[in-house]
């Protein structure tokens, strides 16, 4: 069992890479999570329709078929952090990867191969902001599984 974060382009302000990495510091009592962080795609931003189909080829690759592929998308299902908790502690039997999108969010084939599809907010926020979000989450579920005072 692993968890993964997948992300395309990389995290550029301090703050967020600050955070993230406190925040894997504090998950390393419970679990490892990865972030990997796929290269942008170089190419004309008028064309969001292939932009998004060229980014999802590279995700895609970067994903094994046993893989539980969570995509964070704004149409998706919302969740509390006590049922994010609980969906993690089902889940974790396979390796999980959860997805972050481009700034145009996915190309449909990435959503057609995601077994979930999770919504954080109907607010929108940055693709590397929402990165930060996701693992002080991931921490949370974990906090609230193992009885701590995180979630109080």
């Amino acid at each position: 069992m692993s968890v993964s974060i997948l992300a395309i382009g990389k995290t550029r302000q301090d703050y967020l890479i600050q955070g993230i990495e406190e925040f894997q510091k504090r998950l390393n009592r419970y679990t490892v999570v990865k972030m990997l962080e796929l290269p942008d795609i170089k190419g004309s931003q008028s064309n969001t329709t292939e932009l998004k189909k060229l980014e999802a080829d590279l995700m895609i690759r970067n994903l094994k078929t046993s893989d539980l592929v969570i995509a964070l998308d704004e149409r998706g299902k919302m969740l509390s952090s006590e049922a994010f908790s609980l969906f993690l502690e089902r889940e974790l039997r396979r390796d999980l990867v959860f997805c972050i999108g481009g700034v145009y969010g996915f190309d449909q084939r990435l959503l057609d191969r995601a077994d979930h599809i999770l919504s954080f907010s109907k607010f929108t926020f940055t693709h590397q902001m929402i990165r930060l979000l996701l693992i002080e989450q991931i921490y949370r579920a974990f906090n609230i599984l193992q009885g701590g005072q995180y979630h109080k």
